[in-house]
């Protein structure tokens, strides 16, 4: 189903799962309201504190044309994680002009503050490509991940082994070898770890509104969250159509949660 709502569009891209997954969603707003079904992808860590503050920097600089989101924190990949990577390997997506645009992994760079100074960050393609714009209506987005050396090997393999990797035999090896990783981190390696987002918002003639949220680790969180969104539900707090958790629950959503602090910094 998702591929038949993709290629209904204008046209199809070959774009990472979550990000088809949520435009494919998106296009079925209209059936959603229509049935009065509410459809929220991203209810974990990928997309709620980085959604909420997206909106957050999108009030403070009405008006915005750019939003660049980074990352840091991203230390754990599981089985489920490493599948999905495989899938979408050499994939690279930007929002430009409200329209998703291939452009390589790791081909893009700029600095954030993530609490200790400025670090480089490489773009990748996370659901905040997609549900960013839905949220704030700021046609260009781009993210980026704190460029470790993790990372940077990660995104290097990507894109330069990519092609390789996506022919079909490469795929059925390394999901094999997948299932041999852990369902998620332990406990203690959740506990000692935090997440760090930063949002920066600019409207093209100088003005700039930046800031940082900061969380626990990203599966901690995404059981709180998830959780949180759920009960929201069932307690009827809905809106029929396709949706974002920031534009429905609000910018400071994500704050109702533990061990969770957000900084303005420009």
């Amino acid at each position: 189903m998702v591929e038949a709502c993709l290629r209904a569009g204008a046209h199809y891209l070959d774009i990472t799962a979550e990000i088809r997954v949520i435009e494919a969603l998106a296009r079925r707003d209209r059936e959603a309201r229509a049935r009065g079904v509410m459809i929220m992808p991203g209810t974990g860590f990928d997309v709620v504190p980085s959604d909420c503050l997206v909106a957050h920097v999108a009030r403070r600089m009405p008006g915005a044309r750019r939003l660049a989101i980074g990352l840091t924190g991203l230390a754990f990949v599981t089985r489920a994680s490493a599948k999905t990577l495989v899938e979408t390997a050499n994939f690279g997506v930007v929002r430009r002009d409200g329209a998703l645009v291939r452009v390589p992994l790791g081909s893009l760079a700029r600095s954030f503050d993530f609490g200790g100074g400025p670090r480089e960050g490489l773009n990748v393609s996370w659901g905040d490509v997609a549900t960013a714009w839905y949220t704030t209506g700021i046609p260009d987005v781009t993210v980026y991940v704190e460029a470790t050396p993790l990372m940077r090997s990660v995104i290097a393999a990507s894109r330069w082994f990519g092609w390789t990797v996506a022919s079909g035999p490469w795929q059925a090896w390394l999901k094999a070898h997948a299932d041999l990783l852990p369902d998620g981190p332990t406990a203690e390696e959740r506990a000692a770890r935090r997440m760090v987002v930063v949002a920066e918002a600019e409207d093209g003639r100088g003005g700039r509104a930046v800031a940082r949220i900061t969380t626990p680790e990203a599966y901690t969180f995404t059981a709180t969250a998830a959780a949180a969104i759920v009960r929201r539900v069932l307690d009827g707090d809905v809106e029929p159509g396709f949706q974002t958790p920031a534009r429905v629950y609000g910018a400071d959503f994500v704050l109702g949660f533990p061990d969770v602090v957000r900084e303005d910094l420009a």
